[in-house]
């Protein structure tokens, strides 16, 4: 199968022959053996060319899909045994990263101690082969098409605000409340200026004095009273066990979030990748 790609691609049995670093009566052999088998012709020959027949074209394709499949089962085979080495450039949400990432690393490198950690912390959503990423954390939607996404936790966002803005503005009892108070805004929130609640209230639209683009920044300034804030529970979970944020309209949950380790393709998957991954998941399930 592998002679008969190799003489299609170059063309000739004597580049085949070249390019296989064998004989070109071994390479015609071959095809003329794979001929017999099928019971049918695949190649045209004539003194100047070589050209495929109907069943020819037809059976190179799904040759060159059945090697493509053999190479990664070699891959995946070889990578069972592969030591995870070099540099592994990841990119994660800021407050993500630090919260729930970092504290998880020093375990990663003790147990794979060749693997050098580059990470970006970003907020934007990077993208992962212009900018030269192996990997990317995604908290919430998945918008890339092409990537490997793979669950490692899920999330809730989380309607709160400080004791002292609910003392000073009072404390909303529906969803359309929310069109009198102060909202602090996510930047990159994927449902810009509405936020989407479950339960059947829908999506209701806000407005505030203050939008950014990181969720530790509206925190703080929630915090300090500033308005409320819709983030997930990662972030807000310790203030909202102190007390100091206020968990609201609890009967009107905002959405589930998914997190994913994002990737280019299962194929060729590096070791280094594979067992961060692999890491990842186990210890955030």
């Amino acid at each position: 199968m592998k002679t008969f790609v190799a003489v299609v691609e170059s063309e000739s049995f004597t580049a085949a022959a070249a390019r296989l670093d064998a004989s070109k009566a071994v390479v015609s052999k071959y095809v003329g053996m794979l001929e017999d088998h099928l019971g049918t012709r695949l190649l045209n020959r004539t003194t100047r060319r070589l050209s495929l027949t109907e069943s020819g074209a037809v059976y190179y394709e799904r040759c060159l899909q059945i090697l493509a499949d053999l190479d990664e089962a070699e891959q995946a085979a070889a990578q069972l045994t592969a030591v995870p080495r070099g540099t592994l450039k990841v990119a994660m949400p800021v407050s993500f990263g630090i919260i729930r990432i970092a504290p998880l690393l020093t375990e990663y490198l003790r147990r794979y101690p060749e693997v050098r950690l580059d990470i970006a912390l970003a907020d934007r959503r990077v993208d992962l082969i212009e900018e030269g990423f192996d990997l990317a954390i995604r908290v919430g939607s998945l918008a890339e098409s092409g990537l490997i996404a793979r669950k490692l936790a899920a999330d809730r966002i989380v309607l709160c605000a400080a004791p002292s803005y609910l003392e000073r503005c009072g404390t909303p009892s529906a969803p359309a409340d929310l069109a009198r108070h102060a909202c602090l805004n996510y930047s990159y929130a994927s449902g810009g200026d509405e936020w989407r609640f479950e339960g059947g209230a829908g999506a209701v639209r806000i407005d505030g004095p203050m939008r950014a683009n990181n969720g530790d920044m509206l925190r703080l300034a929630a915090l300090d009273g500033a308005g409320m804030i819709w983030q997930p529970h990662f972030i807000v979970g310790e203030d909202l066990r102190s007390g100091r944020l206020v968990e609201l309209l609890p009967d009107h949950p905002g959405p589930k979030i998914g997190i994913h380790a994002l990737y280019p393709s299962r194929k060729h998957l590096s070791a280094k990748v594979r067992t961060f991954v692999d890491y990842l998941a186990e210890r955030m399930a």
